[in-house]
């Protein structure tokens, strides 16, 4: 839990002090590569370092993932530039690909599978305790310290996270001579960091019908056509195929990726929803945010009993009917609807994320072995991570596209010039107090038009959801 707490705080406890590190360091420009090159490696080693875990254990792998997450936070604390701020964003994401699978699978090996259910949920709560304190914590150290503590906090948990695991976690690894399979791990990290690399900067830095991006494409799907037949021949492969082919494993991971696009939607929006239509200020929307990461452990813990009680599909089916029902609130959200509106979305979406995930992972677990257990659960939580990052570029796409459609349509009166980046204006409050009143209109407007488009996406995402659920086999009890 010590380890999962030090992973999850650093989304949001970094969120609150990018502010601060740009009016230090500059580079505003790259303000959103400080989050990709976290996010992007992270994807890229999570299921190598599943795997590794497999081979060699949990405790060294855990060990090796922390230790390099420290040392990344340590030189983060240091940067000089924005430049090195991302350089060693990238080594801290190379750690962080460790510790929540590894911390996850661990459970999985010293619990039996009615504790485990139950045990999830504490790990589950993990999430909520970070989303509410990273931010505090965050704010409270810019103000009164530096931000460069933001990073070096991590510092203790890490230790002591480290020192737990090696007193306390005993386990018997066979010894033998593992044939490591390093050609599928680079061709599986050369396909993953182009894919990524095209999602982030595709529609940004570069058109999608460049050549650049038919590159990245082309590279990305012939390195994972060479991964697939290498790991058909390969005597320890990197990712075993055939733990695909069990129905609750696809399906779950399925899920994971459709839940991961909506999470992104919810979690990176409605923040410009509550504070450029509603005009509210970044607390309130901060607490609409909140709403879900409250929901989020409090039905993780209840999945636990459900899943003992009612079985495990009946759990995710439950969980389906919340995503769908805070998704129709999304949809209908209007500025009059204020923000508890928004908060109970939110909070219901939660619920949804809180009931599923816990059951996939206490389901992944309980299907496999323990030589697959690793990769099976960091299989899951890849999906997820791949469901954000496309949610971030299919989801930005439509927003700004249809932003851009509506001024188009509806130009100002007086002849004011607006575009997309005239958004940014509506989310702070002196700039948008004054602005003239025919310019903010067409601003709310068109952000209003163009977010609930991308809430009638996260809906249909939702719907998708609850299909794939609903193809759960009947018998399954794990």
């Amino acid at each position: 839990m010590l380890a999962m707490f030090m992973g999850a705080i650093e989304a949001t406890i970094v969120s609150t002090a990018m502010p601060a590190i740009v009016g230090d360091l500059g580079g505003f420009a790259h303000y959103s590569w400080v989050f990709s090159a976290y996010l992007l490696m992270n994807s890229v080693t999570v299921l190598i370092y599943g795997k590794l875990s497999d081979l060699f254990g949990r405790k060294p792998i855990l060990t090796f993932g922390i230790t390099i997450f420290l040392i990344g936070s340590i030189l983060c604390g240091m940067a000089e530039s924005m430049q090195m701020l991302i350089i060693f964003r990238l080594i801290q994401g190379i750690g962080a690909g460790a510790v929540m699978p590894v911390a996850t699978t661990i459970v999985g090996d010293i619990y039996s599978k009615e504790e485990r259910a139950k045990i999830q949920g504490y790990l589950s709560s993990v999430w909520g305790i970070s989303a509410i304190m990273g931010p505090a914590i965050g704010g409270l150290l810019v103000e009164f310290v530096s931000w460069r503590f933001v990073f070096w906090v991590n510092i203790p948990l890490g230790v002591l996270a480290i020192l737990g695991v090696w007193l306390f976690l005993h386990e018997n690894v066979e010894k033998k001579k593992h044939s490591i399979d390093y050609v599928g791990a680079v061709l599986l990290t050369l396909s993953i960091s182009t894919f990524m690399f095209l999602l982030v900067e595709g529609g940004v830095q570069f058109s999608w019908l460049s050549a650049k991006a038919l590159v990245l494409l082309a590279v990305s799907f012939a390195a994972f056509f060479l991964f697939v037949l290498q790991e058909q021949r390969a005597v320890e492969p990197m990712m075993p195929f055939s733990i695909w082919k069990e129905k609750s494993i696809f399906i779950a991971n399925m899920t994971s990726l459709s839940t991961g696009v909506m999470l992104i939607g919810i979690s990176s929006f409605l923040p410009a929803f509550v504070q450029g239509v509603m005009e509210r200020s970044p607390i309130v929307a901060g607490f609409t945010l909140t709403a879900m990461s409250i929901g989020w452990p409090i039905a993780s813990t209840i999945s636990g009993r459900l899943l003992l009680n009612i079985g495990y599909r009946k759990t995710c089916i439950a969980g389906g009917l919340a995503l769908i029902a805070g998704s129709l609130m999304f949809a209908t959200l209007t500025p009059e609807a204020g923000p508890l509106w928004a908060a109970a979305g939110s909070f219901l979406i939660g619920i949804g994320m809180g009931l599923t995930s816990t059951a996939f992972i206490v389901s992944i677990q309980s299907t496999v072995s323990w030589q697959q257990r690793g990769i099976a659960t960091a299989a899951n939580m890849f999906m997820r991570n791949l469901g954000n990052t496309i949610g971030a570029a299919l989801l930005g796409g439509i927003l700004n596209s249809r932003i851009k459609a509506y001024f188009d349509a509806n130009p100002v009166q007086g002849g004011s010039d607006v575009s997309v980046d005239s958004v940014n204006l509506l989310l702070n409050e002196k700039e948008r107090a004054a602005m003239a009143e025919s310019v903010r209109a067409v601003l709310q407007e068109g952000l209003t038009g163009a977010l609930h488009a991308v809430y009638i996406v996260v809906l249909v995402f939702a719907l998708a959801s609850m299909l794939l659920i609903a193809c759960l086999p009947k018998n399954e009890k794990n």
